[in-house]
């Protein structure tokens, strides 16, 4: 279990500070913004990233994801994002599919049944 971080009472961060925050390396970070695709922090003009407070948790969240339940970066990737739309992270079957399966199963029973006939 990752301890809790308290974070500052700041606006924006630089990428030194949230290494510093989250505890990875600023490399780690830079690959789960390009694999994980979150989060997407503004960059100043001189190209540097600036990262919020909700980047930040964003962040956090990654890295309990990878961290704490062993998920790949594209597993983190598809359970962010079904957080963020508030759907849960259930399997298919779990989320109303259940019928949808059941009736591919039936239509598929016909099939083989008809092509028996044929035959």
């Amino acid at each position: 279990m990752l301890p809790p971080v308290q974070l500052p009472d700041k606006e924006f961060f630089t990428m030194g500070e949230v290494s510093r925050i989250v505890g990875v390396p600023p490399h780690t970070l830079r690959y789960w913004e390009n694999r994980v695709g979150f989060p997407r922090p503004a960059r100043r003009s001189s190209g540097h990233r600036r990262f919020t407070r909700k980047d930040l948790e964003a962040i956090l969240s990654v890295k309990t994801l990878i961290a704490q339940e062993g998920l790949t970066t594209r597993a983190a990737h598809r359970a962010l994002k079904f957080e963020r739309t508030g759907r849960s992270r259930a399997a298919p079957e779990e989320e109303g599919s259940r019928g949808i399966l059941d009736l591919l199963r039936e239509v598929r029973r016909e099939i083989n049944a008809m092509i028996q006939d044929l035959k």
